[in-house]
């Protein structure tokens, strides 16, 4: 249903009072179109690190031990994230086996969940036309996509914390039955916490007493939206299994978690810093191409508020649902509210890194969904031509980035061997050209129709299909080159060491650190960082079989020791040595070496 900019229907109709029923084929297209984005190829690649490689292998840990209470990596204790994402890993790996797919299959079925959440509320609250724009929206957009198709926290959080808070929305304004959604707000927020630690009550807490403080609404919370009792469910689900972990590792449990939680907020972890504005850019260029629209949908959620601020116009505290969605603002001002407030919050945190807004982007879904629904039905909205000259800057800039990408790297790449052995004879193929093209055409497509006044519903159909193309082109033409040169060599060969090795053998993993190989490996490892060599020869002595997987550049950093160890196989810069020959070789790694591209 088409909303003008003061809410109604050219009818005369309000939101509430017009049809809110779901569209059977718009859902089924939606989640297919979904499906297809977070799970075709999803196992096709190898396990990036560092994130990845440790979360799966702590959850292959969790499925081999059968200890679901405290997660490890490398078979020693890991505090840095709560347990609930290894409990579905491990789930994953009991039906799909141990492998890629299995590992990254939680984040993209909660993916898709978020989907139809999104789709959901928005048809319950704003109709079916704006519930589809934000359900596609929320898909479509680099960050959200990225992170439904690696084996990370924040799918499954931000899957929680958006529950959480459209549990509140629809339960603090409902009527009758509908009051009982708002047991998923604290339900949200206890799952979101086993997910993620404190960051799963705080994004919704921050939205929500933000929301209730400007709009002078505590009094009807505390009447109606159970505190006690929730907070009593909340400390239920959350608690127990904080207050395990306490029992079992006592302090060495709560130092690290303070350090990964408060630590993080006062201070850079992992060198993982940066300004106080580099969430703005990381939000322009992950939202795109909806984050052209985002501040000018920010700025008028904004003024309908004020505007009706100052008419005194507010909802009653007493506001039914209906009430409230008839208010021109309402949700809106919540969506904005909870974006600005989670992107300060953010942005005061001295450790930051780009995936960690990704709990705004449903919130942000909501306002640029909304936003564009006015813009194609009222042609006086106020920012209309601003935010499409905004939408195709944005591309016009990521299509020279991409554009320039191959030059570049072929004048930097010699600072990459330390990652990518072979960096410097590596060529970036046809994929950055081609994904420069779609932007290029995209953009050009966007401005054709985003300025003609008959044309402009096309815009959201040319920028979701730009950004699948996008996404497609990347995924098969540059993804494939990465891994196959610089991900898959040293897996392969952690593999094929953990084949040889026995309970009692040892596999030294020497060089740039990769979580990942653990779980190729599936044994624990030695970790030796490049420059402590010395580190590695009380293992040289002991007996059995060693094995040592290393960049071929760094042989001759080794203990003098090992320089009768043989190599046994390379692969692409890595090579795997051993005081004993192999007893079996996967087939996979006696496929003979491929042809570096242009070379």
């Amino acid at each position: 249903m088409e909303l003008h900019m003061n809410g109604q229907h050219p009818s005369s109709q309000t939101p509430a009072q017009a049809d809110r029923s779901v569209q059977p084929l718009a859902l089924i297209l939606l989640l297919a179109l979904a499906a297809v984005l977070f799970f075709v190829g999803l196992g096709a690649l190898g396990l990036t690190d560092r994130d990845e490689g440790r979360n799966a292998e702590a959850g292959r840990e969790m499925y081999e031990t059968g200890n679901y209470i405290s997660p490890t990596f490398n078979y020693e204790p890991r505090f840095a994230k709560p347990v609930f994402v290894y409990w579905l890993m491990t789930l994953s790996y009991h039906a799909f086996g141990v492998n890629e797919f299995a590992a990254r299959f939680p984040s993209a079925l909660f993916g898709v969940g978020l989907i139809l959440l999104q789709y959901l509320f928005l048809t319950r609250c704003r109709g079916p036309v704006v519930g589809l724009f934000g359900a596609a929206m929320l898909l479509l957009n680099l960050e959200i996509i990225g992170l439904s198709r690696m084996a990370l926290t924040d799918s499954v959080l931000i899957f929680f914390t958006t529950l959480s808070l459209y549990g509140f929305w629809l339960g603090l304004y409902g009527e009758g039955r509908e009051r009982h959604y708002l047991w998923f707000f604290y339900i949200g927020m206890a799952l979101a916490t086993l997910t993620k630690g404190p960051i799963g009550f705080l994004i919704p807490m921050l939205a929500v007493g933000l929301y209730l403080w400007l709009t002078r609404s505590w009094s009807l919370f505390w009447r109606q939206g159970f505190p006690i009792p929730g907070l009593v469910l909340f400390l239920l689900l959350a608690l127990p299994w904080y207050l395990m972990m306490l029992n079992i590792h006592g302090q060495r449990y709560t130092t690290s978690a303070q350090g990964d939680t408060i630590g993080r907020f006062f201070g850079t972890m992992e060198g993982h810093g940066g300004t106080l504005v580099f969430y703005l850019p990381v939000f322009l260029l992950g939202f795109f191409p909806w984050s052209g629209l985002l501040p000018f949908a920010w700025y008028q959620a904004y003024r309908s508020w004020k505007d009706s601020k100052q008419s005194g116009a507010l909802p009653p505290l007493q506001s039914s649902v209906s009430d409230v969605q008839s208010s021109p603002y309402a949700l809106e001002w919540f969506t904005a509210v909870w974006v600005l407030g989670g992107l300060v919050f953010f942005s005061l945190s001295s450790t930051r890194l780009p995936h960690y807004i990704g709990p705004l982007f449903p919130a942000a879904a909501i306002l640029t969904a909304s936003y564009w629904n006015r813009c194609v039905t009222d042609q006086a909205t106020p920012g209309l031509r601003a935010a499409i000259h905004t939408i195709t800057a944005v591309g016009s800039f990521l299509a020279l980035a991409f554009a320039l990408l191959p030059p570049i790297y072929a004048k930097f790449a010699g600072k990459l061997i330390d990652e990518f052995p072979l960096a410097g004879q590596v060529t970036l193929g046809p994929g950055p050209y081609t994904v420069a093209s779609i932007f290029l055409v995209g953009m050009g497509l966007i401005a054709y129709f985003g300025f003609s006044e008959t044309r402009r519903p096309a815009v959201f159909w040319v920028a979701g299909g730009s950004l699948a193309l996008v996404v497609l082109a990347t995924t098969q033409l540059i993804f494939p080159l990465v891994h196959h040169f610089v991900i898959e060599p040293p897996q392969q060969l952690a593999e094929v060491a953990g084949v040889n090795l026995g309970p009692n053998d040892r596999l030294i993993l020497y060089g740039q650190p990769r979580p990942s190989l653990v779980f190729y490996a599936k044994r624990k490892a030695i970790v030796v960082p490049k420059n402590e060599e010395a580190n590695i020869k009380p293992y040289l002595t002991q007996p059995g079989r060693t094995m040592i997987l290393l960049p071929a550049a760094l042989r001759n950093r080794l203990p003098f020791e090992t320089m009768d160890y043989p190599v046994l196989l390379e692969r692409y810069g890595y090579i795997l040595l051993a005081n004993q020959s192999l007893i079996h070789v996967p087939e996979e790694a006696e496929q003979p070496p491929v042809r570096i591209p242009g070379h």
